[in-house]
This record gives C-alpha cells, structure tokens and sequence, in this order.
C-alpha cells in the first residue's frame, strides 16, 4: 500500500484536528488558538524540543531519529493562518468567527504535518533531525521570512526544506512538482493622482484626474506587451479605479488606482517596477496632475532547487505511484512566502491533489480531507529516505 499504513490508520484523528482548526480560524500572526493547540500536540507526541514564539507566533518541533550519523536535518514547513473573509460552504464544522475562514487548506497543511510529526515521533526510523516547522502569516504577512529573520535556519541546523500545499483540480492521490521558478513574485501598486475638482459642466475649469488615471491603466498594459520578452511572464492587473465622490456631477481631485504585478524573474521585476514609475508620472504630467506612487515589492520568485525538486518528485512517486506525478509543469502566477525559506536553503515546494472542490480563497472552498493519508505519507517518506536509519 503506497500510503503508509500507521498514517492511514490515524486519519480519522487528523481529520478531526484539521476541523478543529478549519471551525476556529485566525489571521497573519494572532494565531492564539491554533499555536496553543499545535504546540500541545507536539508535546503530547513526545517531540523532543517545541520552541514558541520563532518569528512572532510561529513554532518549531525538533524530533530526532535513532540514530544521527549523518548529521542530517531536514525543515518540513506547514502555514496555521486563515483568510479574512466569511465562509460559505455550510459545514457542520464551518467557522465560527465571522469574517475569518480557512479558506486556502492551511488547516490541513498543519493538520498533516502534526500527523508526521506524531507518526515521525513514533518510530523514529531516521537518521538525523526533523524540524516541523509551523508558520504564521503566510497570506500577505511574510510570516516564512520573519521565521528566517528570526535565525531558525542557523538556530535549528536546517540544511534543507520543504512544503506542500493542497491543488483544487488535481486528483486526490496525486502530486505536481517542478524545478526553477513555480510562483511568482507579487507586488503591489498604488497610485493617487491629484488634479483639481469641479462641477461635470464646466470641466475646462478644472484638471480631471480621471482620464489620467484611465490613461495609466491602459498604457500600464504595454509593461508586458512592449517592454517584456514574449518569453518572459509578466501579469500587470489594475483591480482598483475609485474617486471620493460617488456623484454623477462632480469632478474629483484626487483619484486611486491599485493593483498587482506578478513575475517570475527578477531581471523582469526590477524593470517592471523602472517602467511603471516612469509611465505614471509622464502620464500624469501629460494631463496636467501630480501622481503619488507606492510600489511595494511583496513574496519573491518561489523557486525549487533542481536536485530537491527531483527528490520531491521520486518520494511522491513512492507514495502515489508511477503516473501519479505531474512533473515539470508551468509556473504558477500565485505567490507564496515559502519563497523565502527557499532563499535560505535548497528545497522543494510540491503540490497535493485535493480533488474537485471549490478553487482556494473561494468562500465554499473546502480542505479535502481523504489528501491527508497522501500528504502525510510524502512527509514522512521524505524523511526516511533522505535520512535511512543508519
């Protein structure tokens, strides 16, 4: 049986751990429920070391094998944090706080790694040290880079890493894994244009920021259509255009426009970033305006080390089968702050079947609970032969 039969065995009890968290969920670093819950876990499964409060509010577990001749130690990383959005989906474990739901799978990313940790715990069939790392703030806080501004890479002895994280659409049971570049880097864009307002009928007194802004959004779109190699991936979106006034006769004098823009190269994003500030102010200049900018660089590439990536990809074939392993699929323009972790040290980020469920950030999406048994297995695997016991 591919899944290893201690794990399948305890799938009902991670399931359960995994609603437990689904129906208490908490945002970015103010994880009080579901640190105080991991932590106690960790504990009960005799892990040797738990170490709270590593980047904020994040946790790490040091679990070591029989024996440490190699002197080995692998990261294995899960995100705890909600979304701050209402749940849709009618659950009898559905979120109990309105506003705050699980609404990505970090749930049953804790949930399956708290299960290898326990199952690792338990047999102890390594050579070498496991780090189970449990992080805060993966949406949008940076909470990865904060545990690796903390030291936990040199204070733990990590020398590799890895994650997963589940896949609407992929087949449960089954893995998608890449080398090089798998997700981008977002950035965010904010741009206010200030004109001078008025009344609709006499717009020849006043400076209209509106076609200014409008003329932005468009010429914003040549960033990847004429400054960009074809080759190259690029994604310019402007999901904000707002005045202060919502009247039908009034020209504004201030207008916002937001946005994202997404990368996969660094060469590419350092001149995303050159070309949209000089397009913003020569068009705003072009009407007349002054426009502030806030170009906040965000998550970078998340990019797989070859070598780990391949490894990712024989333990997922270990687990799922031949044929059960998406290998070398096209990058993603989503951004993951695992990113960062991935700068400190060589790893792999692989992604899990969740079956035909609603897409992640949706308000009915739902963690597949029958992926546990396969998530918890490439874990565990993982460890135990990257690290056989000596």
């Amino acid at each position: 049986m591919p899944v290893k039969n201690r794990l399948a065995e305890m799938h009902d009890e991670i399931t359960a751990w995994r609603r437990e968290i689904h129906a208490n969920p908490e945002i970015l670093y103010d994880l009080p429920k579901t640190t105080a819950m991991v932590a106690a876990k960790l504990r009960e499964f005799g892990v040797d070391e738990v170490v709270e409060g590593i980047g904020r509010s994040g946790i790490v577990g040091v679990i070591r094998g029989k024996s440490d001749a190699s002197g080995r130690c692998i990261g294995l990383r899960a995100d705890m944090d909600a979304l701050p959005m209402t749940e849709k989906t009618g659950l009898p474990y559905a979120s109990g706080t309105p506003g705050k739901m699980h609404a990505c799978g970090h749930d049953g990313h804790t949930a399956m790694l708290l299960g290898a940790a326990k199952y690792l715990a338990e047999t102890r069939n390594f050579d070498g040290t496991v780090c189970v790392i449990f992080q805060p703030a993966e949406e949008g806080g940076a909470g990865g880079l904060a545990m690796v501004e903390d030291g936990m890479m040199d204070r733990f002895g990590i020398q590799e890493v890895y994650g997963m994280h589940n896949e609407p659409g992929l087949p449960v049971g089954e893995f998608g894994v890449a080398p090089g570049p798998i997700m981008a880097a977002a950035d965010e864009l904010e741009v206010v244009f200030h004109g001078k307002g008025g009344h609709a009928a006499r717009p020849h007194l006043t400076i209209d920021p509106v076609p200014a802004a409008c003329a932005t959004v468009l010429a914003l779109q040549t960033v990847s259509s004429r400054n960009t190699d074809p080759i190259q991936s690029i994604v310019v979106s402007i999901c904000v255009l707002e005045t202060e006034s919502a009247a039908t006769n009034v020209i504004d004098g201030q207008v916002r426009i937001a946005g994202t823009v997404r990368t996969l190269d660094e060469g590419v994003r350092d001149m995303a970033e050159n070309r949209i500030r000089k397009i913003v102010e020569a068009t705003a200049e072009a009407h007349g305006c002054r426009a502030e900018i806030d170009y906040r660089r965000g998550y970078p590439v998340t990019v797989n080390h070859d070598e780990n990536a391949r490894i990712a990809a024989e333990i997922a074939e270990a687990v799922a089968g031949k044929g059960k392993v998406i290998w070398g699929r096209p990058p993603r323009m989503g951004a993951e702050d695992f990113s960062y972790m991935l700068q400190a040290r060589p790893g792999a980020f692989i992604n899990v079947g969740n079956g035909d469920t609603a897409n992640v950030h949706h308000p009915a999406y739902n963690f597949n609970d029958d992926a546990i048994p396969w998530g918890t297995s490439f874990f565990a695997e993982l460890v135990e032969r990257r690290m056989p016991a000596a």
